[in-house]
C-alpha cells in the first residue's frame, strides 16, 4: 500500500512546463500518510471488510483528483493551442507575398513601395488577395463529386433528345434552328459598339479626373477642398449620366432583346462598381500624401495597372495581385466551352419546361390555385437556371478570364451549398460582389456612423443590393415588377436574422434549400407571367399607374372578356 501511494505521488509531480496544484499534492501526501498509519494498525488488518472499503474509497478519491487534473491540463493546453494558432494566423495575414514584376508596367520605386506597404484604410485593413484555386476545381478531382457533374450532362442530353423527338413528331422533321437563342442575342453589333464606348469612357474619364485631382492636393487646404468638391461632382455626374443613363437609354431606344440587354446592363453595373473601387482605394493615399508630404508627388497608379483591373475578375482595386506563372490555354478553352454548353442548357430548359407552361397564360384565370400550381411547376426550371447561372458565370466565365490574366486568387465563391443560414449564404454565394458590398457599403457606413448602427448598416446593404437587382431586371425585361426587391427586403432580411450563423445542423441546411427552391419558383413564375402578359395585353392608353401596375393581374380576365 505504501509503494502504491509513492507511485501516486510520483505521477502527481508536474513537469517543469505544467502548473503544480499544491492542494492536490498535499491531499495526496496526507492520504499516503494515513495509508501508512493504517497499514501499521493491526485492527484494520484484522478486519478485511474495513480494509477493502478503505481501499475502494481511496481509489475513488484518487480517480476524481486525476480527472480534475486531466481536465485542467487539457483546458490549459487548449488555450495555449488557440493562442498559438491565432498568433500564427495574424502573422500569416500580415505577411505580404514576394513582389512580382508587373506585366504591363515597370515596378514601383522603393519609396513608393514602402509607402504603399504601410498604407491602410482609415477604418481597418482591406481585402487580402492570395493564390488559391476555385472550390469546384478542387472538388471535381474527387470522382464522387465529378459524377454529379456527369449527371447534369446526361440531363442535358435527355433535354436535347426530348426536343428532337417532339419536333420530329410535330413537324415530321428534325428542327435545330435555336430560334430562342437567336432572338435573345439579337442586334449583337449594337451591343458590341455600346460596350466599346462604355469601356473607353471608363478607361479615360475616371483615371483622367483622378490624375488631375491628385495634382491639386499640393496647394492650400481651401483650394484642395474646392477642387475635391468640383472633381467629385464631375465624377458623380459621369457615373450617373455618362455611364448610367446613356447606357440604359441605348438599350431602351433600340429595343434590344433580353440577353443583349443583360450584357450591356451588367457591364454597366460592373464598370460603375470598378470605378468606384478605383477612386475609393486611391483617394485616401493621396490625402495621406497631402498631409505628410513625404515624397515629391502623390502616388498615382499607372494606366496599365488600371487597365488590368478593369479586366480582372474582382471588384476590389489593388496595384498588384498574385499572378500565376503561365497561362493554361486548354483550361481556358474548356471553361469557355462549358459556358457555351450552359447557354444551350438554359435554352432547352426554357423550351421544354417554361414556354409550354406560360404560353397559354391568356387562357387561364388569375386565381390562387393557378398561382400555387405555377409556383411549384416553376421550381424545377428555377433551380436548374440557378445552378446554370452559378456554374456558367461564377465558375467558368470568371475562371476563364482569371486564367487568361494569370490572376491567381480564384475564390469567386465558397461552399454556399453547405450553408445553414441565409447570412452565410449571402456571404458565400457571390464572393466578388459580397466583398464590394462589405468593404464599400457596409464598412464605410460603419466608419461614418462610428460603428453605432450595425443593424442600419445591414439594412442599407440589403437596400442597395435589392435596388440594383431590381433595376437590372426592370431594364432587361422592359417592365417594372418588384418581385425580387420584395423577396430581398422582406424575406431576405427576415431570414437573415432568423436563420443566422448560430443555426447549425442538417435541418437548417434543409430549411435553407427549401426556401431557396421556393424563392426560385416564385421568381420564374411571376416574371414569366408578366412577360407574356406584357405581350398579350398591350396598353391602349398608357398612364403612369398602368405602367407601374403588373399587367398579369388583369390580363387574363380582359382577354377572356374579349
Amino acid at each position: 500500500m505504501e509503494s502504491g501511494a509513492d507511485g501516486v505521488r510520483f505521477r502527481s509531480r508536474a513537469p517543469p512546463n505544467i502548473p503544480i496544484f499544491p492542494g492536490l499534492d498535499s491531499s495526496l501526501e496526507g492520504e499516503s500518510s494515513i495509508g501508512e498509519h493504517q497499514q501499521g494498525n493491526g485492527d484494520i488488518k484484522s478486519n478485511g471488510k474495513i480494509e477493502v472499503e478503505h481501499v475502494i474509497s481511496k481509489k475513488l478519491q484518487l480517480k476524481r483528483k486525476a480527472e480534475y487534473l486531466k481536465s485542467d491540463l487539457m483546458r490549459q493546453f487548449d488555450n495555449q493551442v488557440n493562442d498559438f494558432m491565432d498568433s500564427l494566423i495574424e502573422e500569416s495575414a500580415s505577411l505580404e507575398p514576394a513582389p512580382v514584376p508587373a506585366v504591363f508596367s515597370p515596378p514601383l520605386s522603393d519609396k513608393e513601395r514602402s509607402k504603399l506597404r504601410h498604407f491602410r484604410p482609415p477604418h481597418g485593413q482591406g481585402k487580402q488577395f492570395v493564390s488559391r484555386r476555385s472550390l469546384l476545381d478542387e472538388l471535381f478531382e474527387v470522382n464522387h463529386i465529378r459524377t454529379i457533374y456527369h449527371m447534369f450532362i446526361a440531363l442535358l442530353i435527355l433535354f436535347i433528345l426530348s426536343t428532337l423527338v417532339v419536333d420530329f413528331i410535330d413537324e415530321g422533321r428534325l428542327v435545330l434552328d435555336f430560334d430562342l437563342l437567336v432572338y435573345a442575342f439579337g442586334q449583337f453589333p449594337v451591343v458590341v459598339c455600346t460596350w466599346i464606348c462604355m469601356f473607353l469612357s471608363v478607361l479615360l474619364v475616371p483615371y483622367t479626373l483622378f490624375h488631375l485631382w491628385s495634382q491639386t492636393q499640393s496647394g492650400s487646404s481651401t483650394h484642395s477642398k474646392l477642387c475635391s468638391f468640383l472633381f467629385g461632382s464631375v465624377f458623380l455626374l459621369y457615373q450617373a449620366l455618362g455611364l448610367g443613363f446613356l447606357s440604359a437609354y441605348v438599350v431602351v431606344t433600340n429595343g434590344l432583346p433580353p440577353a443583349s440587354r443583360f450584357i450591356i446592363i451588367l457591364e454597366q453595373v460592373r464598370l460603375m462598381m470598378k470605378t468606384h473601387s478605383f477612386v475609393r482605394e486611391n483617394v485616401p493615399r493621396v490625402l495621406a500624401w497631402a498631409k505628410d508630404k513625404t515624397s515629391p508627388g502623390p502616388v498615382v497608379p499607372q494606366v496599365s495597372q488600371y487597365l488590368y483591373f478593369l479586366f480582372a475578375p474582382t471588384l476590389i482595386y489593388r496595384d498588384k495581385y498574385p499572378r500565376n506563372p503561365v497561362i493554361r490555354w486548354g483550361y481556358v478553352a474548356s471553361k469557355l466551352l462549358q459556358v457555351l454548353g450552359c447557354l444551350f442548357y438554359a435554352y432547352y430548359i426554357f423550351v421544354r419546361l417554361c414556354i409550354p407552361q406560360f404560353r397559354s397564360i391568356r387562357l387561364q384565370f388569375f386565381d390562387v390555385r393557378a398561382m400555387v400550381l405555377c409556383v411549384f411547376n416553376s421550381i424545377l426550371p428555377g433551380v436548374l437556371v440557378l445552378f446554370l447561372g452559378f456554374f456558367a458565370f461564377l465558375h467558368c466565365w470568371l475562371n476563364a478570364f482569371a486564367e487568361m490574366l494569370r490572376f491567381a486568387d480564384r475564390m469567386f465563391y465558397k461552399d454556399w451549398w453547405n450553408s445553414t443560414s441565409f447570412a452565410n449564404y449571402y456571404r458565400t454565394w457571390n464572393v466578388v460582389v459580397h466583398d464590394w458590398l462589405y468593404y464599400y457599403v457596409y464598412r464605410d457606413f460603419m466608419w461614418v456612423s462610428q460603428k453605432r448602427f450595425r443593424a442600419a448598416a445591414m439594412l442599407f446593404v440589403f437596400t442597395v443590393s435589392a435596388v440594383v437587382h431590381e433595376y437590372i431586371l426592370a431594364i432587361c425585361f422592359g417592365f417594372f415588377y418588384p418581385v425580387l426587391f420584395c423577396l430581398f427586403m422582406c424575406f431576405g432580411m427576415m431570414f437573415n436574422f432568423i436563420l443566422h450563423d448560430q443555426r447549425k445542423g442538417p435541418i437548417w441546411n434543409i430549411i435553407m434549400w427549401t426556401s431557396l427552391f421556393l424563392g426560385q419558383g416564385v421568381i420564374i413564375c411571376l416574371y414569366s407571367q408578366e412577360w407574356y402578359a406584357q405581350r398579350y395585353c398591350p396598353l391602349k392608353e398608357p398612364s403612369f399607374v398602368e405602367l407601374v401596375k403588373p399587367r398579369s393581374w388583369s390580363c387574363q380576365r380582359s382577354s377572356m372578356a374579349d
